[in-house]
């Protein structure tokens, strides 16, 4: 382990403090950040730090000052920030302290479960990202990058929306197209809006996922027709034959093209798909709804990929017209449409982060 001079961690209150820590393994890789295992000198408490070089660090203090403001057992816990220096080479940098989930991503579940998850499952993983959802919007926040890679699995059980990287205040001035393209509303393909609607749709697609293990639109072979596609086809994700006649009736819900008409985080709640859910399956009443600390990074599993930060693509300025925004997010390269690690997440650069600590 190595063992780091940090300026302080700073606390967010009610949450767990976090004093001196020592770097554990790394356990992912984004373009801009890494993740590691960490843990807590003095209490022996594990966690997970998300760190970027100083300079670039806007993203990372983004989010930040996002999920300071949140407190929901379906969100993923950020117990604080501090800034480490390198006593060899000199560099800082900025480091997010967020809860450890044991069990890795959503997306990585489905994987080891041979890519498909049984319904019972997917209906207590839809409930709690959904939970999560109607949480986030309630306070005003929307997630904008709904999907597997971006749902972590607590260590007991419960799924948790993670990398609010792309998150986005609601009515705040637009600053471009946010999120992973496959996923998206066709009203945010359009480039007219990316409110909580937009939340609901990937919902939809997040459920495919974990009902096929793969992302919606599984038969595109070029991204600039799958785009216009989504944006302008009347045409909607294909519900998995298999499942129940409550879940293609929830994806209804969820997989409508006017946004005014698809059912909101609330309404779906109520829906019988996942009314009577509970994180990991168990009864409502059996639930303890805390973070339970693993006390030892030799107790837990590792990740094998990065579920909390995904390498994000070059950013670029938003444009006026459908065409252009879709150029946008093609981004002149040739995609790889295999269901895995190559799938990215695009931000642009309309957001302006003021950098901390400089």
């Amino acid at each position: 382990m190595t063992f780091l001079w940090s300026s302080g961690v700073l606390c967010f209150g009610g949450r767990m403090r976090i004093g001196r820590w020592s770097r554990g393994p790394l356990i992912g890789r984004g373009s801009s950040s890494d993740v590691s295992v960490a843990t807590d000198l003095s209490s022996g408490n594990v966690f997970a730090v998300k760190s970027a070089e100083l300079s670039r660090s806007a993203s990372l203090q983004h989010e930040q000052r996002i999920l300071a403001s949140l407190d929901s057992p379906y969100v993923v816990t950020c117990f604080g920030f501090d800034v480490s220096s390198d006593w060899a080479s000199g560099s800082r940098s900025y480091n997010l302290l967020l809860e450890y989930a044991a069990r890795g991503s959503l997306a990585d579940d489905v994987a080891k479960r041979g890519g498909r998850l049984e319904e019972a499952a997917i209906r207590s993983n839809a409930g709690s990202v959904l939970r999560g959802l109607a949480y986030l919007h309630s306070s005003g926040v929307v997630h904008c990058d709904v999907k597997g890679r971006n749902v972590l699995i607590g260590s007991d059980g419960t799924a948790k929306l993670a990398d609010l990287g792309c998150a986005r205040r609601i009515g705040e001035e637009r600053g471009g197209i946010r999120g992973t393209p496959m996923f998206m509303a066709p009203e945010v393909v359009r480039g007219e809006e990316q409110g909580p609607p937009g939340d609901v749709w990937a919902l939809g697609c997040t459920v495919i996922e974990m009902a096929t293990g793969r992302g919606p639109w599984p038969d595109v072979s070029d991204l600039a027709a799958a785009l216009h596609r989504i944006a302008f086809s009347p045409e909607v994700p294909e519900p998995p034959g298999w499942l129940s006649r409550e879940g293609k009736d929830f994806l209804s819900k969820c997989l409508v093209r006017d946004p005014r008409e698809r059912w909101t985080a609330e309404q779906l709640l109520q829906h019988e798909f996942v009314s009577s859910s509970s994180p990991s399956g168990m009864p409502k009443s059996d639930v303890e709804r805390r973070w339970v600390s693993p006390k030892s990074i030799l107790d837990q599993a590792m990740w094998e990929t990065l579920p909390e930060g995904e390498d994000e693509a070059d950013e670029r300025p938003s444009a006026g017209d459908p065409s252009t925004r879709m150029e946008q997010l093609i981004g002149g390269h040739n995609p790889c449409w295999r269901w895995g690690d190559d799938w990215v997440t695009i931000r642009s650069n309309g957001d302006q982060f003021s950098e901390e600590f400089t």
